[in-house]
């Protein structure tokens, strides 16, 4: 059995406990859970899940590419791309470090989600559109870079999912934790999902760093 928190984490706050600039860190939200480490990454400036376990072996199976664990975005890209305009994230873009696997990709309506703070900079005369992209990989900023590619640059990026995992319920520095059960090689862990909230009382409220 291990123990596995699911966290919502904020827009600007680094995926790892500790930062010599003085940047918000998971330590201001997760300040009594020694122990845990992140399975994965998520960038500075993207918000959404993020996973971290107690245990080795599932930290391995959850984040490392040879699994092929899904990862589904919301994406608030600038300007209202075509069914044709997305086709090269479906097929596989080509970035810098090479060519991309295939993606799924659809418009979506603006998910019901918080408000992000800061706000994005809007510009009456550019549309903007929401996007759903799902990828197996964990390239550096590949989505922002993806839909930079087919000419749409990233506004906002949400992780909702991670395989089974996902945000639903959780408001920004929200988190639960599971149990699951030792996961056998080459077997994604699965999430329980008789799982219970945490209690509002356990919950941190970050102190933040200027």
């Amino acid at each position: 059995m291990s123990k596995i928190i699911l966290l919502n984490k904020p827009f600007n706050v680094l995926s790892q406990f500790r930062d010599d600039q003085g940047r918000a860190t998971l330590k201001d939200y997760l300040p009594n859970h020694p122990g845990f480490y992140p399975a994965g990454r998520l960038d500075y400036d993207s918000e959404g899940l993020i996973l971290l376990t107690d245990n080795g072996g599932l930290q391995h199976q959850i984040s490392h590419p040879s699994q092929k664990q899904s990862k589904t975005y919301w994406v608030q890209v600038e300007g209202s791309p075509s069914v044709d305009d997305l086709k090269p994230l479906v097929k596989g873009v080509v970035l810098k470090d090479g060519p991309c696997k295939p993606a799924q990709v659809r418009v979506i309506s603006p998910p019901v989600i918080w408000s992000r703070n800061p706000p994005i900079r809007e510009r009456k005369d550019i549309p903007d559109t929401w996007l759903e992209i799902v990828i197996s990989e964990g390239r550096n900023r590949q989505v922002r870079r993806m839909t930079a590619a087919v000419g749409f640059p990233t506004l906002r990026l949400v992780r909702a999912k991670i395989g089974g995992w996902s945000i639903d319920g959780l408001q920004p520095g929200d988190f639960i934790m599971q149990t699951v059960h030792s996961a056998k090689k080459k077997t994604a862990a699965k999430p329980n999902k008789y799982a219970k909230k945490m209690p509002s009382s356990r919950r941190h409220t970050p102190k933040r760093t200027r």
